[in-house]
């Protein structure tokens, strides 16, 4: 009669197999993070007026501003115009990390990936 219970055949090996997997993806999480802090990400706004460069560690390494932007009497709009390129600046850096991880991950769509976790 046949014994029940316990793992039947092969299961070490998968297990195995699962973890060689998980190592691999996690070194590709750590290539794909180096890669992308190394990278930098630009944006503008004002029509080009105000430009914001941020590293893909989110800190600003560039500001460029327009002669005609900088008006004494509309400090506020250069405000303005800075908050929106930054933040614009800093929403491409998610994305790009965003779909990189999306890449890696073949469209899981997050650690329970539709598994019932």
């Amino acid at each position: 009669m046949a014994k029940r219970g316990g793992f039947p055949g092969g299961m070490p090996g998968n297990m195995n197999n699962l973890m060689k997997q998980a190592q691999k993806m996690q070194k590709q999480m750590e290539e794909n993070q180096k890669a992308l802090e190394e990278k930098e990400f630009t944006a503008a706004a004002g029509g080009g007026a105000v430009e914001v460069t941020v590293s893909g560690k989110k800190i600003v390494t560039k500001v460029k501003l327009s002669e005609e932007v900088v008006d004494p009497e509309d400090i506020e709009m250069l405000e303005d115009l800075i908050m929106a390129a930054t933040n614009e600046a800093y929403r491409k850096v998610e994305e790009e990390a965003s779909a990189a991880m999306s890449k890696l991950t073949g469209g899981f769509g997050g650690l329970g990936g539709g598994f019932g976790f």
